[in-house]
């Protein structure tokens, strides 16, 4: 546990669910004194909620970090840091029942939370998902939180682990030819293949991701496939393949 430190801690944490509910994981990381990820954690849920994934994140940042350390907390769950500040007191005097009169959702989890922030300073900062440029903690626990849902399996500083590798952009790959079949094409294939890449053929990503060029594209940002995968147009036109 972090104890005993007068300025104020900078952390984020994140929840991943691969189906919502799906494999589910969660994570934290805690920026060193430069302001780069340092020590972190991340654990599997085994099946669970998106929500419950974020919530988790939170109590187990707020566990590893002595309650008398000031923290401010980085996330991009509008529904967890709404669950823990602005909505948490009404459902108290309800008697964690919600304006609808119905039970609170994932209730043994905010009260766990709401107990972990009583007395404490805790400052907790909304930071968008997936942007380019955007906060690194942030990002680097939306990728420990991936990886554990993929995974489900315990990671962090502390075991020892790898950083979580960068989010991966899906190719999309032919099925496999026999080497005759390989052979008897291959001009129709090159062929083929010169067709494509002159076509200009360009798709809107379903992910995040990294051109060749160094630069990253957000999800939705109009992308074209190159010959090391997929990255801006106008790379690939500079390139010659377009």
């Amino acid at each position: 546990m972090i104890e005993g430190m007068a300025e104020r801690v900078i952390a984020a944490c994140d929840g991943a669910s691969k189906g919502n509910p799906g494999p589910a994981g969660w994570g934290w990381v805690i920026a060193d004194e430069s302001g780069a990820p340092g020590r972190w954690e991340a654990g599997p849920l085994g099946t669970a909620t998106n929500n419950v994934a974020e919530l988790t994140a939170l109590e187990r940042l707020l566990t590893a970090v002595g309650p008398d350390v000031p923290l401010e907390v980085r996330m991009d769950s509008q529904y967890a840091m709404k669950a823990v500040t602005t909505w948490l007191p009404g459902w108290k005097r309800k008697g964690w029942k919600t304006a609808a009169g119905k039970p609170v959702a994932n209730q043994e989890l905010v009260v766990r939370i709401d107990a972990l922030l009583a007395g404490r300073d805790v400052k907790f900062e909304y930071v968008p998902a997936h942007q380019v440029g955007g906060d690194v903690l942030n990002d680097f626990a939306d990728r420990a939180a991936s990886q554990a849902a993929t995974e489900q399996q315990a990671a962090g500083s502390e075991h020892g682990s790898p950083q979580p590798p960068p989010a991966a952009v899906p190719a999309r790959r032919a099925a496999p030819k026999s080497a005759g079949a390989r052979s008897a094409g291959a001009s129709a294939a090159g062929a083929s293949k010169r067709r494509g890449a002159g076509s200009g053929r360009t798709l809107k990503a379903k992910f995040p991701g990294r051109c060749r060029c160094g630069r990253s594209y957000t999800a939705g940002e109009t992308i074209a496939k190159n010959s090391e995968g997929w990255g801006h147009p106008a790379c690939r036109t500079a390139a010659g393949e377009g």
